[in-house]
């Protein structure tokens, strides 16, 4: 078989085996913390929070962390405190002018924002500490502040760092993106409970395994609408002009340039999901359900919810496109390199042109990836199991389908270097997130 053949290439190929067993190692290290509960802490008494962490916006932060919420564990705020330091990050580098010239300094500057952007983390973490302990926690607490909960929050701050040091050692030494790859890990670890309680809840019902079966299609169905949402391109044609070089000439090709549907790929998801979390937050800090608009912004099967979420998707769609994709750059390599589009003049022209396509095709994949993103509402609403429900598109969805195409890219590029074929039939390539404009 074509994949068994795949599998014993990886294996001949050293560096390659190593990557990939040291990001199962590091993996299992992420995995075995998951289930290191607190010190102090009564397993026994998690019971309701358990519960809790089933369904709804707690289940889905449960599962961002791989069980660790539910568990009281010391990885329980996971890696989603990093995203929202990077989130603000993000912002003040287009809104203050020190964080500007920070981003314009090359590698320098790429290391101070990094450097700041852990400290907003560790900050964050100090609040979301307490609030997770006298929120999440409340009677399996053991002691008061200063004997317990000072110390347990220093813990949960440890344990989330440590964690993001484990992202970034699986991006150096690994195989694919560590920080998403940690987020995958742990949706994925939520999967199997997330069938078997949907499968307990049919079992027994009339017609339980033909609804299971209706399930299960439709779920592939979103995954495929998810693939083409990650994979989609607008091709733009490049002419390049001949040119002569003693004996030798150059260009008079067409080209294509793929400009992606959804050029921000599932960052505006992970962006906008880490806002809608902080609801729960302030919701911990005072201990108690929260009501009226607070209390719909915590509830995402709530219209309020979903509208908001899929109002920030959008609204975050535009802004990482705005600071990923540079149509100036990509048509000043263009102009040197003699290239220009048909019918369209080099230069500022071109750049318009570029901007006008990339603005036109930003809509309607910012309004599918809204759309995809809140389809866990409509199943809920149906009546799925509210752990299954997160897999009917949604942030994990995007997150798996997304990530997955990724790492399996990065595989094959290292099968194809060394003159292996890869996981599709000779000649074909696997899609990733990654799109291909860098060439420009």
């Amino acid at each position: 078989m074509r994949f068994i053949q795949v599998l014993k290439n990886i294996w001949k190929i050293e560096d390659l085996r190593q990557r990939l067993l040291i990001t199962a190692l590091f993996v299992a290290i992420y995995r075995f913390g998951s289930y290191v509960v607190l010190p102090g802490v009564d397993p026994a008494l998690l019971a309701s929070l358990r519960t809790n962490a089933s369904s709804g916006l707690l289940g889905l932060l449960d599962m961002f962390s791989g069980g660790a919420f539910a568990n009281a564990s010391i990885f329980a705020l996971g890696i989603m405190p990093y995203i929202s330091a990077s989130i603000v990050m993000q912002l003040l580098g287009i809104a203050v002018p020190y964080f500007q010239k920070l981003q314009r300094e090359g590698e320098s500057g790429h290391t101070k924002m990094n450097q700041y952007t852990r400290y907003l983390t560790v900050l964050i973490l100090l609040m979301q500490g307490p609030a997770y302990i006298y929120g999440a926690l409340q009677g399996a607490i053991p002691g008061g502040f200063w004997d317990w909960v000072l110390p347990s929050t220093i813990i949960l701050a440890a344990g989330s760092m440590f964690v993001l040091w484990l992202g970034e050692r699986i991006t150096d030494k690994g195989v694919g993106n560590g920080i998403s790859f940690i987020i995958l890990i742990g949706i994925i670890a939520r999967l199997p409970h997330a069938l078997v309680a949907e499968w307990d809840r049919l079992f027994n019902a009339p017609g339980g395994l033909l609804v299971f079966l209706i399930e299960i299609f439709f779920l592939l169905i979103v995954t495929g609408l998810a693939i083409m949402l990650v994979q989609g391109t607008r091709k733009v044609p490049v002419q390049y002009a001949k040119r002569v070089v003693g004996n030798k000439q150059y260009g008079g090709v067409r080209q294509y340039i793929p400009l992606k549907v959804n050029a921000a790929n599932v960052m505006p998801i992970i962006f906008a999901q880490a806002i809608m979390f902080i609801p729960i937050t302030l919701a911990q800090f005072a201990a108690k359900d929260g009501g009226g608009f607070i209390g719909a912004l915590m509830n995402s099967n709530s219209f309020w919810y979903n509208l908001l979420f899929g109002l920030l998707i959008i609204a975050f769609t535009y802004f990482y496109t705005a600071i990923t994709v540079n149509p100036t750059q990509m048509a000043e390599d263009m102009k040197r390199n003699n290239g220009f589009i048909p019918g369209v003049k080099p230069g500022k022209r071109t750049a318009e042109y570029l901007d006008t396509i990339m603005s036109r095709i930003t809509l309607p994949g910012s309004i599918f990836l809204a759309l995809v993103a809140i389809m866990p509402a409509f199943a809920s609403i149906l009546g799925v199991n509210g752990q299954f429900a997160h897999f009917f598109g949604g942030t994990s969805l995007l997150i798996l389908v997304g990530v997955v195409l990724d790492t399996l890219q990065q595989i094959e590029s290292h099968l194809l270097m060394r003159h292996y074929d890869g996981f599709l039939k000779s000649g074909s390539k696997i899609k990733g997130r990654t799109g291909s404009i860098a060439a420009y």
